[in-house]
């Protein structure tokens, strides 16, 4: 295989950086919202903004601060989560990124429980999910959503406005934050080669 027989692939791809404290779960939220309107991709927006919210929880959870208000001082480079989403091959993939090894289990919690649910929310809306290890550290947590539509590039126009997000919401800007982008591009390039095998 050369350059002159690839076939291009379509792809759409966005992601964030967030500090993971409780609040980076509705900026998750704004973030899908406003990538699918973008991709015209609205009329899946409540399950991938569901897919991504409880993917977002479970890395908060596992590597931020779940004080629902932390003081500066509180949240160091680490507290950095990554979020993607992609369309490719016909389907939607959410993919959270954070710094811990462990793996998310799937609880099986009574008719009562407050908390718990979420892998199993994921597993019921998705054609399928698992763990990612990157070479940079850490886990990318992933959801795949069948898209029924063919999905085509967004065009210039309107041109591309920014997603605002409250003050004090983005992470900090440092050697985590390229660990995150690293390990996003990582299963980017390691999904788009399975594919074309």
């Amino acid at each position: 295989m050369n350059a002159n027989t690839v076939e291009p692939v379509p792809l759409l791809a966005a992601s964030l950086r967030l500090t993971a404290v409780p609040t980076a779960v509705a900026s998750s939220r704004m973030f899908v919202r406003f990538t699918l309107k973008r991709w015209q991709l609205l009329e899946h927006e409540e399950s991938a903004t569901l897919m991504m919210s409880e993917l977002v929880t479970n890395a908060i959870k596992a590597s931020g601060i779940t004080d629902p208000d932390p003081k500066p001082w509180q949240i160091k480079a680490e507290h950095v989560i990554g979020m993607q989403l992609r369309v490719f091959d016909g389907s939607l993939y959410a993919e959270v990124w954070d710094r811990t090894p462990e793996t998310p289990v799937r609880q099986n919690p009574d008719f009562n429980a407050t908390s718990g649910r979420g892998l199993l929310l994921v597993e019921l809306l998705a054609k399928q999910w698992g763990v990612y290890r990157p070479n940079v550290g850490g886990k990318i947590v992933w959801a795949e959503l069948p898209l029924e539509t063919s999905t085509e590039l967004p065009s210039d126009d309107p041109p591309h406005r920014p997603l605002l997000l409250p003050a004090g919401i983005r992470a900090p800007w440092g050697p985590v934050e390229l660990q995150a982008r690293q390990a996003l591009l990582d299963r980017l390039m390691v999904t788009t080669l399975d594919r074309r095998r």
